[in-house]
Formats: C-alpha cells, structure tokens, sequence
C-alpha cells in the first residue's frame, strides 16, 4: 500500500481494506483527500433535504428503527402524503439551497395502487431542476421502470451493514433481497444510493465487511450515505446500546470509516447522513477532509432531528465550504 490509486475498481479484498482502516490517520486522511480531489471539485458539498412522505407502521423489524411497528418509540403511522404537500417542500428545499430531494415511506414495498402518486411526486420535482431520490423498500423489477421512466435519478436501499452483522439487526428481510432490489434499480436504469449505518455496536471488521459488500457492487453507488446510529428509545437497539460506551461511535472511527469510503469508491458522492447533529464541527470538518461531500440539511431526517439550515451555513462559513451548485452537480455527474 505504498502508492495511492485513482482507480475505480470493484475488486477490492478485505484484507485490502481493513489494510486502509489499519493506517495512521494522517496518512489515511491525506490518501483519501488525493484520491477526492482526482474526481471531485474541492470545498464543494452537496445539500441534500429528505422528507418522510408516508411515515410509520412498517412492517419490518428493523432493530435501529423508531418507524417499525415493533418499535414503541412513539411515532404514529401517517397516510402517503398528498402530492402537492411534497412538492412544496421540495420548493421549500430548493429555495433553501438544497439541489437534491429524497422523499422516503416507511414501506417493506410500495403497492402497486401507489405508483401513480409516487410517478407524480417524481415528476413534480424533476421539473423544479431538483435531482430526485426515493426509498421506498424493496422494488418489483415492473415498479423500477415506472420509477425510471419517471425520470427518478436515485434509488436509495441501504445494505446496512456488513453481510455477518445484518441478521443481528434485521429479520424480517435477508441480505440478499436487498441485493435483488439493488440489481432491479440498476437494470432499470436508475442510479443506487447505497449505505449503512455504523455505531450499531459492531467491531471494525464488521466495518470493512460493510465497505467491502459496497465496493464490490458490480457498479459502485452512486452515493454512499454514511449514517451514525441515533439510539432511539424504543427501538431494539437504543434500548440496547442506551447508557452504553457502545451508543456512540468515536468520532475518529467514523472519520476513517468515511475515509476509507472515499478511496474504495472514488467517484461516489458520499454523504453524511444520520447522527450528524451530535457531532462536533471538528469531526465534520474532519470528514469534509476525509471525502465527504454531501450532506443532508434541514431540521429533520424522516423522523430523526437534523442540524438545520443555519448551522450548516455557519459550519460551511468557518470551514469556507460552498454549497454544490446544480450546474457542477449535474457536470459532474455526466463526466
């Protein structure tokens, strides 16, 4: 691991990987910002806003989530929100600087009696200039072309985890099917978003497993959200991890796993997501170098708190971070 590669490669090994977790942090931090700044412009970061169109009553039993039926955190299951409701937000997130929306239901899968509302909330936003995401559950290979032929830019399904992990935090869905849905969205033709969820009490190889399934998708995601686990009471494991050393990852290993995100899937947009309202600004600013360069902004993610607009803009002002316009977004993305 002498000479740091700009390659794109899909062949990564875990011995690989772990070998990258395993540098001193100086030297990992320096090859990831090399690696970034060969596909990506510096100081730049996506804004990205995520709105929950249709919230609780999920059937899965997803262990870190406040939106499953088997979870008692409170939240009350709504009904797919109208249309028109989601389209204002979405103006709502453009005038507010955001170039991306992502609308997410708390669905194992949508319905087809759905797909007409969901094809129209795609729709509707697209034609703000806005890229569109959706996470919706598992896809039908039939849902993903309605989806593509809407002209949905991503998909998001996170594997959540590494392979051995997964069947720790959720039952109800296997490892594979989140695989199957992964390959229905790319035979359509619809960019992946793909991440996980790190903080969730696992060691760092299951860390290099989780970054590994990633880096050796037959394509690399589009964008990697990199969520930090927010212990909701309730949940199966905010209960378990509450009061714990393991409820909160440190933030020099989440740091170097975002790192070692940036160097195995060098073109990715990688995002920080979940969890980021407790960090400090010099963890952020820590993760900016290390390659990130998308987060989501707003009060709120689905039904988690968020840092907001105004202490993002001040976070960007002391670190001299500009916000992604759309143009560079989209230039970028056709490269």
């Amino acid at each position: 691991m002498d000479e740091v590669t700009n390659a794109v490669r899909n062949d990564w090994t875990r011995d690989e990987i772990a070998a990258l977790f395993d540098l001193p942090f100086d030297e990992l931090i320096w090859r990831a910002q090399t690696v970034h700044r060969a596909h990506h412009a510096p100081g730049q970061v996506q804004l990205s806003t995520l709105l929950s169109i249709k919230t609780g009553g999920c059937p899965e039993d997803c262990g870190y989530c406040s939106q499953s039926v088997s979870a008692e955190s409170g939240v009350k299951a709504t009904k797919l929100m109208d249309v028109r409701a989601v389209l204002q937000a979405a103006a709502q997130a453009k005038d507010n600087g955001s170039t991306r929306f992502c609308m997410g239901a708390a669905w194992r899968n949508p319905k087809d009696r759905d797909m007409d509302a969901i094809v129209a909330m795609v729709e509707g936003v697209r034609g703000m200039g806005l890229e569109t995401c959706m996470t919706l559950g598992m896809l039908e290979p039939h849902q993903a072309d309605r989806l593509a032929a809407a002209g949905l830019d991503y998909y998001n399904h996170n594997i959540d985890t590494s392979p051995e992990r997964y069947g720790d935090v959720i039952t109800t869905r296997t490892f594979q099917e989140r695989l199957d849905t992964l390959d229905a969205v790319r035979g359509a033709g619809i960019n992946v978003c793909c991440g996980g969820i790190v903080g969730m009490g696992e060691t760092r190889d299951d860390r290099v497993g989780f970054v590994h399934a990633l880096a050796t998708l037959p394509e690399h995601p589009g964008s990697v959200p990199v969520n930090a686990l927010v212990p909701v009471k309730g949940t199966v494991l905010g209960d378990m991890l509450a009061d714990t050393p393991l409820a909160r990852i440190d933030e020099i290993e989440f740091v170097r796993t975002v790192a070692v995100a940036r160097i195995t899937m060098p073109a990715s947009m990688v995002r920080l997501s979940a969890g980021r309202e407790s960090m400090s600004d010099s963890a952020q600013a820590l993760c900016f170098m290390a390659g990130a360069n998308s987060i989501f902004t707003g009060d709120k993610l689905l039904t988690a708190g968020n840092a907001g607009d105004d202490k993002d803009a001040a976070l960007f002002a002391k670190l001299g971070v500009t916000p992604m316009a759309a143009e560079c977004r989209l230039a970028q993305a056709a490269e």
